[in-house]
């Protein structure tokens, strides 16, 4: 058994709690056991789950993965901490906030010999294999994927082409290598509104 503990419990981490406590019958996930949680607020339980400290996650020799699950700003401290601790690290997308500090924590995960693994499940949704479905035999000429979502505090999530590139995942699936041929950035303050448009060419120039 692996002793979990989950770091942050808003949408995602309470999903991850839910999850831990159900384990689907004959999946790796009956080898985790949830240990507890960590959170900023002084929650107590959760679920029936207790919280602890972040420094008791750390330094418990029951804890050997920490799932992170709080502000994207927060991912690349919470999990070098983990991994200077000897732990196994999974991370809700993004891994970090520059492609710098990414690289920093592969080469810590590896120094360490432990696990960081990002959780990106953009291909296992039911829109993308509806949209797989669609395209499927068909040539690509031109297209327009379009997304929409509300304004994003650029201080806890970065910037906003972070949100883009989780679904350019569908695009590279589909069509291969991507290269950018133009991108523009609009904001509205006054409004709480925000447009990303980016221009992409398969590596066929289509």
């Amino acid at each position: 058994m692996f002793g979990v503990v989950v770091v942050g419990i808003g949408i995602a981490g309470s999903v991850r709690i839910r999850d831990l406590l159900n384990p689907l019958p004959s999946s790796p996930s009956e080898s985790l056991k949830l240990q507890g949680f960590v959170s900023r607020r002084e929650l107590g339980e959760c679920n029936g789950v207790q919280q602890v400290s972040l420094k008791e996650a750390l330094q418990s020799n029951k804890v050997d993965v920490a799932f992170i699950c709080t502000d994207n700003q927060n991912h690349e401290q919470s999990i070098r901490s983990f991994l200077e601790a000897g732990k196994h690290v999974l991370v809700e997308y993004p891994l970090a906030l520059s492609a710098q500090a990414a690289h920093e924590l592969w080469q810590l995960a590896e120094q360490k010999g432990k696990v960081l693994h990002v959780e990106h499940i953009e291909l296992l949704t039911e829109e993308f294999k509806q949209l797989k479905k669609e395209v499927d035999g068909k040539e690509l000429v031109e297209g327009v994927l379009h997304f929409t979502g509300g304004a994003l505090d650029e201080q806890k999530f970065g910037f906003p082409s972070f949100s883009g590139i989780a679904r350019i995942t569908w695009l590279v699936d589909l069509f291969g290598s991507l290269n950018v041929t133009s991108a523009r950035l609009e904001t509205n303050n006054d409004e709480k509104y925000s447009k990303l448009t980016a221009n992409f060419a398969t590596g066929d120039n289509r």
